[in-house]
C-alpha cells in the first residue's frame, strides 16, 4: 500500500479526513501533528489518530524552534497584515509544511493530506510551501473533492463513524491554535453586524471587564532584535512567549477584530488574540524609534508590509523573504536595549526606553544651546527647505 501523511490535529476536519481517506483510498494513513504549541494532549492526540484509522502517529514538539526560527523574524521584521493582524497562523505554516515533508521522506510517502477548506487560506500556504521544498510531492485535499459542503455536514458524518468532537452545530467556531495566537472564526462571527461575544471566544486574553483592575510593568530585552529576556530573567522564545502570554492575557491585551482579504479573494472576519506578540511587537516599535535613523525605520515600514504579505501568502521559502531577513539582521545589529512597558485593560503603555546604542541625546534634542546645533542655523535650513513651496506658490501667481 503506497502511504499519505495526513497533517493531523485532532480537530474536526483531520479525524473526518483519517476514516474518510480510509473509505477513498487505498492508503496506509501517517498521521503527523505538528507542536506549535496549540495546548493539546499529544498522547491523546496520538491514541485519536490511531483510532480514527491512521497506522502510525507522529507527535512532533517544536514549540521553541517555532518562536525563534519563525515567530520571532515575523516580529523582527514587524510584520502584519492588512494594519493589524499578527500572522499568527500564516508564521505558523511553513515549519509545519518542513516537518510533514521530513515524514513524508522518512516513511517514503509520496502523498501528503491536509484538512484546509476550498475557501481557505492555508490551503495555499501548506501547499505552495510543501512544493518549495519537494515538488515531487502530491497533494490531497479532501475539502476539493468530497461531498461534504459544510461543517455542519461534516459533524454528521464524524457522528456517524463514531467520531468524538469538542465542537456541536450550535458552537461551531474554527479555531487555530499555537502559541504566537489563537484565531475565531465561523459561527455567529459571520455576520458583521454582530458584536463577538468575548466571554464566550476568548481562551488567551481575559476581557476588558475581567482584565486586572492594577497595572503591570514589564521589561523586554532585546539582542539585535530578538527578545531575549522578560524582567531581568533570560529566557528562549518558547518560554518568554508562554509567560508573556500569561501576563499580558491578564490584562486583557492583544485582542483584534478585523474584517482581511484572504489569499483566494474573499473577504473574511477573525478574531485573534495575540498577548505575547503584541506586547513584544510594541516593544520592538519603541526600540527601533531610539535605535534607528530616520531613514531606516522609514524603509524599513515599506518592507515590514512586503514581508507581512508574503507570509500572509504563504511564500516563506522564497529567495525575497530570505533577502528581507538578510537586510532587517544587517539593520539589527544596534537593535540592542531594554524596553519597559505598562499594562492596563487592553493598553500597552511604554514607560522606559534604555540602549547602549541610543541615538537620541538629551543635550542636542533639549531646548538649550549644544556645540552640534546651533539656533541661528534654522533660519538658512528653513528659507532652502520652504524654497519649492515659495516657487509654487509665486508661479501660480502668474498663471
Amino acid at each position: 500500500m503506497e502511504k499519505v501523511v495526513l497533517a493531523y490535529s485532532g480537530g474536526l476536519d483531520t479525524s473526518i479526513i483519517t476514516a474518510w481517506l480510509k473509505d477513498n483510498y487505498e492508503f496506509e494513513v501517517i498521521a503527523c501533528c505538528v507542536d506549535v504549541g496549540q495546548d493539546d494532549d499529544m498522547d491523546e492526540i496520538k491514541k485519536k489518530a490511531i483510532a480514527s484509522g491512521a497506522t502510525k502517529a507522529y507527535c512532533l514538539d517544536v514549540q521553541n524552534e517555532f518562536i525563534e526560527e519563525y515567530a520571532y523574524k515575523g516580529l523582527k521584521a514587524l510584520a502584519v497584515y492588512e494594519q493589524s493582524y499578527l500572522l499568527g497562523t500564516a508564521l505558523a505554516r511553513p515549519i509545519i509544511s518542513q516537518k510533514l515533508v521530513e515524514i513524508a521522506h522518512k516513511e517514503n510517502a509520496p502523498y501528503i493530506c491536509h484538512g484546509c477548506t476550498g475557501k481557505g487560506n492555508d490551503q495555499v500556504r501548506f501547499e505552495v510551501g510543501i512544493a518549495s521544498i519537494d515538488p515531487t510531492i502530491k497533494i490531497i485535499a479532501p475539502w476539493r473533492e468530497w461531498d461534504i459542503k459544510s461543517r455542519e455536514d461534516a459533524i454528521d458524518y464524524a457522528t456517524s463513524k463514531g467520531i468524538e468532537l469538542t465542537v456541536s452545530k450550535e458552537k461551531i467556531y474554527s479555531r487555530d491554535q499555537n502559541l504566537w495566537h489563537i484565531s475565531h472564526e465561523g459561527g455567529h462571527i459571520e455576520g458583521l453586524e454582530n458584536e463577538h461575544q468575548d466571554k464566550e471566544l476568548y481562551m488567551m486574553v481575559k476581557t476588558l471587564e475581567e482584565a486586572s483592575d492594577t497595572p503591570e510593568y514589564v521589561s523586554i530585552g532585546f539582542e539585535k532584535g530578538y527578545p531575549v529576556s522578560l524582567n531581568g530573567k533570560t529566557l528562549n522564545g518558547k518560554s518568554l512567549v508562554k509567560e508573556l502570554n500569561q501576563i499580558a492575557g491578564n490584562h486583557g491585551v492583544g485582542v483584534i477584530d478585523i474584517v482581511e482579504n484572504r489569499i483566494v479573494g474573499m473577504k473574511s472576519r477573525g478574531i485573534y488574540e495575540t498577548p505575547a506578540g503584541t506586547v513584544l511587537m510594541n516593544a520592538l516599535i519603541e526600540l527601533e524609534s531610539i535605535c534607528l535613523d530616520k531613514e531606516s525605520i522609514n524603509l524599513k515600514k515599506t518592507l515590514s508590509q512586503k514581508y507581512g504579505d508574503l507570509v500572509y501568502g504563504g511564500l516563506w521559502f522564497t529567495p525575497l523573504r530570505e533577502a528581507l531577513d538578510a537586510f532587517i539582521d544587517s539593520l539589527h545589529e544596534t537593535v540592542t536595549g531594554e524596553i519597559t512597558l505598562k499594562l492596563y485593560k487592553g493598553n500597552v503603555i511604554p514607560v522606559s526606553r534604555m540602549s547602549n546604542y541610543n541615538l537620541y541625546d538629551d543635550e542636542i534634542s533639549s531646548f538649550g544651546a549644544s556645540d552640534l546645533y546651533d539656533h541661528k542655523d534654522a533660519e538658512g535650513f528653513i528659507n532652502l527647505y520652504s524654497l519649492p513651496s515659495k516657487i509654487i506658490n509665486l508661479k501660480k501667481k502668474k498663471w
